[in-house]
């Protein structure tokens, strides 16, 4: 009797051994061997607030890994069940699941391009993010006139229009609106708050926020770096002889909806920021100037220039006198329209 229930007992015992390296071996092969031979790359995205299980079932649907139960068993053995980041990833079936999983707990997320260009306002740049799905239009915008956030940037204004230097950045999916903005500050702060550019701030008759304003005028005004310190000459002249800078696109920066032409009542526009109304630079910048137009605030080209007008083809003519301002208007904008009737 002892010899049967010896035999019963030593089969159980074989028997549990041999399932549990059953269960081993499955565990082995589902949670420690890839999903396939396949080594294109695809993105995979985490949602805000899923779960390990959700996470889990998504990757085996896409054919990433073989099984989503042996995919959580590995994230709590390693402890990493809460430690699944929201964003974009680039997966593969050829990985491992460990793998797998420790990139979607790296943080090492899929990083998108996007070039922000010289000239953008706060609001086009937001529109342009928008676009990319990088961020919430409004949510951007909002960011940008915060004031705790400026004033923990050190950035002397009301908004960060004009501090939002234009770059080529690389911005992950579901980046808080505020890093973005954090970041085009902090890349701002690199390129101008150099040791040259400071002395020349202090050296100049401009504070830094009204350097930045004026960079914004030149980049609206011209897209040539050869005329550059010529327009800043213009209106450093126009502001020694207390006269009104008169660009139009200030005018266009205080309209609420400007539909490409500017008539002779928005010259009139009762705004800050119209210099055809208002002596003096604008309260703020109307735009993100760069580097280019940055160090032409501050070093115009020395000259008599008080006036200039486009030449239709992207460049302009500069004059001394309203004689020949008015003659040049005459060649260059009155004859073209008429020869358009």
């Amino acid at each position: 009797m002892k010899r049967w229930i010896k035999r019963i007992l030593l089969n159980s015992f074989w028997g549990f051994l041999a399932a549990i390296w059953i269960v081993i071996g499955l565990f082995y092969y589902q949670g420690f061997r890839p999903a396939g031979d396949n080594t294109q790359a695809q993105t995979f995205e985490v949602l805000p607030g899923m779960t390990l299980k959700q996470v889990a079932k998504k990757l085996q649907q896409q054919g990433l890994i073989r099984n989503s139960d042996a995919f959580q068993a590995i994230a709590y053995i390693q402890k990493k069940q809460k430690q699944i980041m929201t964003g974009e990833f680039s997966l593969s079936p050829s990985m491992l699941p460990p793998a797998i999983l420790s990139l979607i707990t790296s943080g090492k997320t899929v990083l998108h391009p996007i070039t922000i260009p010289e000239g953008y306002r706060t609001s086009e740049i937001a529109a342009l993010l928008h676009s990319q799905g990088l961020v919430d239009r409004e949510n951007f915008i909002n960011e940008t006139r915060n004031g705790s956030l400026i004033q923990s940037l050190g950035i002397t204004a009301t908004n960060l229009e004009g501090y939002l230097f234009p770059e080529t950045y690389h911005f992950s999916k579901y980046t808080l609106e505020k890093m973005i903005v954090k970041k085009m500050v902090t890349t701002f702060k690199e390129q101008v708050f150099t040791p040259q550019t400071l002395k020349n701030v202090k050296e100049s008759s401009l504070s830094l926020h009204e350097i930045i304003t004026l960079a914004s005028l030149i980049e609206k005004e011209t897209s040539l770096d050869s005329e550059r310190k010529l327009i800043s000459s213009v209106f450093h002249n126009r502001l020694r002889k207390n006269m009104r800078l008169q660009t139009d696109p200030t005018v266009i920066y205080a309209l609420k909806n400007f539909d490409g032409n500017i008539r002779k009542r928005d010259l009139k526009i009762d705004s800050p920021y119209n210099t055809y109304k208002y002596k003096g630079l604008p309260p703020g910048p109307i735009a993100n100037p760069g580097i280019k137009s940055i160090a032409a605030a501050m070093s115009p080209k020395p000259s008599n220039y008080l006036y200039f007008v486009s030449r239709q083809d992207g460049s302009h003519q500069f004059s001394s006198t309203l004689v020949e301002h008015n003659l040049a208007v005459q060649k260059y904008q009155l004859r073209r329209v008429r020869s358009r009737r």
